[in-house]
């Protein structure tokens, strides 16, 4: 699978959806699975770029919006298991609620994928279209900034206050294993690339780059576990 890559230079990302990495303000988990999975209705959830609204924080829920619970795969073997049987699943990073609290959870594609909707009401997971719209109105913010910075020392000021840089939670691979928490952090899309992939979206380190899945996490083969970011209706 070819890889996709939006160079994002990351003084744009002060404007970015990824913005916060703890809890809402009110406490109160924007993808919690009270009342339903049903997101709490507040601007202190929600980053407006361009025409699209994001949810501030990574998804954490644990039931589909119908209420049925997502299965928890916990060891190596559940995790492997749930991919091979195509079975919605959902973990921690290391089994680690407080990795959850930060960086909510990460979610095979099956979840993602599944009729029952994984997204509460009012909120879809976007295509990897949507992702691209994010993208390109991203790298035209950036390309004006920069014209206006003037200088690559103050871009790699800027750099260092990306709010997207603190929402590096890692992944987890089809056997189980848990990869890079604090280096990178994945997002799904629902477009499918064919029956093994995936689409999605990465970002590394300090580089404040997004670009596509690429080979470390399988080019974003469907048993993996990443994080799920919504989108409004």
């Amino acid at each position: 699978m070819k890889k996709a890559s939006f160079i994002l230079g990351a003084v744009l990302m002060t404007t970015a959806l990824f913005t916060s990495c703890g809890g809402d303000v009110s406490g109160k988990d924007p993808g919690s699975n009270k009342e339903n999975n049903a997101t709490k209705d507040s601007v202190s959830n929600e980053d407006s770029i361009g025409n699209q609204i994001w949810m501030s924080l990574n998804f954490d829920g644990d039931t589909f919006r119908n209420g049925d619970p997502i299965y928890q795969a916990k060891t190596d073997q559940e995790w492997k298991s749930a991919g091979q049987n195509k079975q919605p699943a959902w973990c921690y990073y290391d089994n680690e609620p407080k990795n959850g609290a930060k960086y909510g959870k990460l979610y095979n594609w099956y979840a993602v994928n599944d009729p029952r909707i994984l997204a509460p009401k009012g909120w879809h997971i976007p295509s990897d279209a949507e992702w691209t719209t994010l993208g390109n109105y991203l790298r035209d913010v950036a390309s004006k900034k920069m014209k206006r910075l003037g200088s690559l020392k103050a871009n790699g000021n800027e750099n260092n206050k990306s709010g997207l840089l603190v929402l590096l939670g890692g992944y987890r691979l089809g056997d189980g294993k848990f990869l890079r928490i604090g280096v990178s952090a994945s997002w799904w899309s629902t477009t499918e690339a064919n029956a093994k992939y995936a689409l999605g979206r990465s970002t590394y380190g300090n580089y404040g780059n997004l670009g596509g899945l690429n080979d470390d996490i399988g080019y974003g083969g469907k048993v993996v576990g990443l994080s799920v970011r919504c989108l409004r209706d």
